[in-house]
């Protein structure tokens, strides 16, 4: 559910015309429902309530400081991936015992970093990174938390690019490597490998995934139980899929009652990352028709945002809805087959192929659904484009949380070497 309704044939954000806002700010533009973004956060955390988890948002989903700010407040830790995401996690307050820290390729910077600022743990993805801790650590005169992150090799049913649990992917360690790390604990003085951590892919709508992830995990953290070794905490990671198409995904409440009875099973603490669910549908982008293009084979309707802003259907040839921002029941049915696509010079910018949409015009403005998560977060400066400005909508107020870019910020970090002068 979100707070995008359609009213007396015009689309709203809470209380707000989003006819209104794109008038006000200029296009392209991400829009933001507070109100969505809370109550999502809110549904997991009651639906899961009898084990009272962390919920760790997912911040590679959607970094803006403001969307941090909400969800920190309201008792969410971060799931973090890099030294920027640290640096923004710290920005947005959040506690260091409510940070974990995953990702292949921990620089040395990056771990001493994240030790000072005395985050929960580390979710370790190999065997050289356990040793590479425990290095720093010593250096450090300090004892440092680990969660070993195992890759338990099961089908998410997801997009392959999005997958993470298969043993043909980068992530994790196998359960054979892993039983072999928790052997030889002991020879690593510096580290306390405190916890599991699972994460299989992203954009997962089924639960079925999950039930045999969790299966596998507790069976191994059983088997170590029975060695001696006892651990704390179970992270099982996020991916829960929204809907963008005609998916049918798992709701807070009913993935909660499949995974529930393992979890408990477990009998530890449990950790949970999600990023999509919570802020998926909580934006989207709104941009504006600058031509309609007739040729021999297609219609393009052209628009001002572009594959920098929103590269997801680019890159993953993803579905987003897209809706007028004004349609009236006459125009709503006199529907054409288009092509909705941005200005840069790739035939992958688009945002749909043959999709059915109302008579189109110049000037008229579309919001393009879904956009709240791995959207601004993955924009990019190409074709020296300048990002667009983010907006937070809270009944009938809205903020700025974000200025859009000018041009003159594409080239602030950018130095032309004296010897070019006068060229």
């Amino acid at each position: 559910m979100h707070e995008f309704k359609s009213k007396r044939n015009s689309l709203y954000c809470e209380n707000i015309k989003v006819l209104d806002l794109a008038k006000r700010f200029g296009t392209p533009l991400y829009v933001y429902s507070y109100h969505t973004l809370i109550g999502h956060f809110l549904k997991l955390k009651t639906a899961f309530h009898s084990l009272n988890p962390l919920i760790c948002y997912s911040l590679k989903a959607n970094s803006n400081l403001a969307i941090l700010k909400a969800l920190v407040d309201k008792g969410a830790g971060l799931d973090i991936v890099s030294g920027g995401e640290l640096f923004r996690a710290t920005q947005a307050g959040c506690p260091g015992e409510r940070i974990v820290y995953a990702s292949v390729g921990k620089t040395d910077r990056e771990i001493e970093e994240a030790i000072h600022r005395k985050i929960l743990f580390f979710n370790v993805e190999s065997a050289a990174e356990l040793e590479n801790i425990n290095r720093i650590s010593k250096k450090l005169n300090t004892s440092t938390q680990v969660a070993i992150r195992i890759n338990p090799d099961v089908e998410p049913k997801t997009h392959k690019y999005i997958t993470t649990g298969k043993l043909t992917n980068k992530f994790g360690i196998d359960f054979k490597s892993a039983y072999q790390i928790f052997l030889l604990r002991r020879a690593l003085s510096y580290v306390r490998i405190s916890g599991i951590h699972i994460h299989i892919g992203s954009q997962i709508t089924e639960a079925e995934p999950y039930l045999a992830a969790i299966k596998k995990v507790i069976e191994f953290v059983e088997t170590l139980r029975k060695k001696g070794i006892f651990l704390e905490y179970l992270n099982i990671g996020g991916g829960l899929g929204i809907v963008y198409d005609r998916e049918t995904p798992q709701t807070a409440e009913n993935f909660a009652k499949k995974v529930l009875p393992l979890l408990k099973r477990s009998k530890l603490k449990i950790i949970l990352e999600p990023g999509r669910f919570i802020v998926g549908n909580a934006g989207i982008l709104v941009t504006r028709v600058l031509y309609i293009k007739n040729t021999p084979k297609k219609k393009f309707v052209i628009v001002d945002a572009a594959m920098n802003d929103l590269i997801r259907p680019a890159l993953y040839g993803a579905y987003h809805t897209i809706i007028p921002l004004h349609c009236t029941p006459y125009t709503v049915h006199r529907t054409e087959k288009i092509d909705i696509v941005g200005p840069i010079c790739e035939s992958g910018d688009f945002f749909a192929k043959d999709r059915n949409l109302p008579k189109l015009k110049e000037g008229d403005f579309l919001a393009i659904m879904g956009a709240g998560a791995y959207a601004f977060s993955m924009a990019s400066n190409y074709n020296s484009r300048c990002r667009a400005e983010e907006v937070l909508v809270v009944k009938d107020e809205v903020f700025i949380i974000r200025k859009r870019e000018v041009r003159e910020d594409l080239v602030r970090n950018e130095i032309v070497p004296a010897f070019l002068s006068g060229l």
